[in-house]
């Protein structure tokens, strides 16, 4: 008997796995706070003996070199991985007894693509494979994007995708369950695809890889690669030197005199409460990026690197619940944190700011009698399949450094949800610009009566 536990790490549209039998288990692609990885093995009853590395993770600091450190076990990486720490590396074809009574193996397979030194990893019941580890190589319905090593390394590891996607077809049992690390909802997927779980037999039949001959699948998954987050740059070597251990204790509490001198030095103050409140009222010169939306990916993207960041929390569990997010993405430890309401961390005799939300049919309402600007916050790829006309565009992720572009006047922001929009629109706010945030889906728009264009 096994068991393949499945650990979520939803902000960042990532799993890892913990896998054995009754006494042993493997962590596969574990995620930086390792407490819950350690928890289910608690869970499970079982000793974490190796921890396993798909790659060298481009999207999130790992916890793999820490979470081997407390356990004790074998930390196993992939040869070519340039790492600076120890580790055993992991040649094609290795092997590792993970449980010897339940008779699992693991099994190294190369499967460059993603990364070139990308490694999967074969369960093995008995000598039978029973569940692939794909990491960022063989995903639900496509695989992982093949741009964030090296810009002229791209097609080459866009061809090497598609040959890796082959040699698991070939190589494992149509009933094989594959357990990918990205690609529910993470930015080193080369697309999104529905669906949670899936086989070997499944993607022969649907993933683009498996059906497509190599030229128009590379030319298809190069024309579909989308903007790479900007923190991105820092994941790589952070995962080479080999992460430190995480510290996630409460910050330091700031009071509203302290806020308001961060927010005079330059540094960022982060609103961590849902988009609805912030807008109704707020600290003036704070940025709102939602604790429930993808706070690390968002925020990571847009903070300039090292830059301190004091987070505004309407409860403690808000709060512990974000410091978690942060570190994954290298964000350590906040310069400061105060948790209540707006009335607290304005200094006395100040009134919290606050903007206005609106739909699309207010906004088509409003447009035609007197001129706003309406400023799109997508991404270039969601803009192509569709723009309100006339619509000014600068992605969320750049609009910080391109708030001098955004044209006079009332500014009238959407996204394809809202959680975008509600960033720029504090972004904006905090400029001193006077914005409405649409808090609307796009779909909405050409049904409220606005000309959305589309190619």
């Amino acid at each position: 008997m096994f068991f393949v536990d499945t650990i979520e790490v939803a902000g960042l549209g990532n799993r890892s796995y913990l896998a054995g039998g009754e006494r042993t288990a493997v962590a596969v692609d574990p995620p930086r706070d390792v407490d819950q990885v350690i928890a289910a093995a608690a869970r499970r009853g079982v000793r974490i003996s190796h921890v396993v590395e798909t790659h060298v993770h481009n999207d999130y600091v790992t916890g793999g070199l820490e979470l081997a450190r407390i356990t004790g076990a074998a930390y196993l990486v992939p040869a070519g991985a340039r790492a600076s720490f120890a580790r055993i590396p992991v040649q094609d074809g290795d092997r590792a007894k993970i449980d010897s009574d339940a008779g699992l193996t693991l099994r190294a397979v190369a499967t460059p693509g993603h990364t070139p030194h990308h490694t999967s990893y074969v369960l093995e019941g008995n000598g039978v494979a029973v569940a692939v580890f794909t990491g960022g190589s063989l995903l639900i319905g496509t695989v992982g994007r093949p741009d964030l090593v090296e810009p002229r390394l791209t097609e080459q590891l866009a061809r090497a995708q598609h040959a890796s996607a082959h040699r698991l077809a070939a190589e494992l049992p149509d009933e094989t369950e594959v357990l990918p690390t990205h690609g529910f909802g993470s930015f080193c997927s080369s697309s999104q695809a529905e669906g949670r779980a899936t086989t070997i037999g499944k993607e022969k039949a649907s993933n683009e890889a498996l059906t497509r001959d190599v030229d128009d699948f590379v030319a298809g998954l190069l024309a579909g690669l989308d903007d790479i987050p900007a923190y991105y740059t820092h994941m790589g070597p952070a995962n080479s030197a080999g992460p430190a251990p995480v510290d996630l204790t409460p910050p330091a509490v700031a009071d509203a005199e302290e806020i308001a001198a961060r927010l005079a030095a330059g540094e960022w103050v982060v609103d961590l409460r849902n988009r609805v409140a912030f807008a109704e009222g707020h600290v003036s010169g704070s940025f709102n990026f939602e604790a429930e939306g993808q706070l690390a990916t968002y925020l990571a993207w847009l903070i300039p690197w090292g830059k301190p960041v004091t987070l505004l929390a309407e409860s403690p569990e808000q709060l512990a619940a974000a410091q978690r997010e942060l570190v994954r993405v290298g964000i350590d430890r906040p310069a400061a944190a105060a948790t209540g309401a707006p009335a607290d961390w304005v200094p006395e005799g100040k009134a919290p700011a606050s903007f206005r939300r609106a739909t699309f049919a207010d906004l088509a309402g409003r447009r035609p009698v007197e001129r706003v600007v309406v400023l799109d916050v997508r991404r270039g790829s969601e803009r192509a399949a569709g723009r309100i006309e006339g619509s000014v565009h600068i992605p969320v992720h750049a609009l910080h450094g391109r708030l001098g572009e955004v044209p006079a006047g009332e500014v009238w922001v959407h996204c394809a949800g809202g959680m975008r929009a509600a960033i720029a629109a504090s972004l904006l706010d905090a400029a001193g610009r006077e914005v409405v945030a649409v808090d609307d889906s796009f779909d909405a728009a050409e049904k409220a009566g606005l000309t959305v264009r589309t190619p």
